[in-house]
């Protein structure tokens, strides 16, 4: 495999920032997760890309607009560089569940979309996520899927029912550095 092809998927709220069940609705309530914007400069470092899987159904709520919603990841993308760090795409749905469509995870769609982008072999690029969904959106397509106990994490652990094979680590920080190390085994 090129290195062009090495990516990891990460949902946003809960993995890469915190995450609110009011949901993140401005750029001031972005806040980083200690270590997230390490972990994805981390990544970039050992040949990584970085993709963004994220629902933002804020947006189909009328909480907040598109404007908002790029002010958000500008600011992401700017911190993560902060720390030498890259995001190369975020890939969101702004649908409700009432919507039906089939970007919204836990349907595979975001997902799809990526591996066409990317043109990536699932099989070897991992999901990482905090909420179940996040999981069986990656299952249904081959990734393997990592839970993070951050954000969402450890009610989706205690809730059970993960994807076979699931990996569970504390953090992003924690699912770099064990995700790095099995690569050298």
């Amino acid at each position: 495999m090129t290195s062009g092809k090495k990516l990891v998927i990460l949902d946003r709220d809960g993995v890469i920032n915190v995450d609110s069940d009011a949901f993140i609705k401005t750029p001031d309530e972005w806040v980083p997760l200690p270590g997230s914007l390490e972990a994805i400069a981390r990544l970039n470092q050992a040949g990584y890309r970085i993709a963004v899987a994220s629902n933002q159904s804020g947006i189909g709520r009328g909480l907040f607009d598109m404007a908002t919603l790029n002010a958000m990841h500008v600011k992401m993308n700017r911190a993560a560089a902060a720390v030498g760090g890259r995001i190369d795409a975020v890939f969101f749905c702004p649908h409700t569940a009432e919507d039906q469509c089939e970007c919204r995870k836990p349907k595979p769609g975001l997902l799809q979309s990526i591996i066409e982008r990317f043109e990536i072999d699932p099989a070897s690029t991992p999901v990482v996520g905090d909420a179940l969904r996040d999981l069986q959106a990656g299952a249904a397509l081959g990734f393997p899927t990592h839970l993070v106990l951050t954000g969402k994490g450890k009610k989706t652990l205690a809730a059970g029912g993960l994807p076979e094979g699931t990996k569970v680590h504390d953090d992003l920080k924690a699912f770099a550095l064990t995700f790095l190390a099995s690569l050298s085994e």
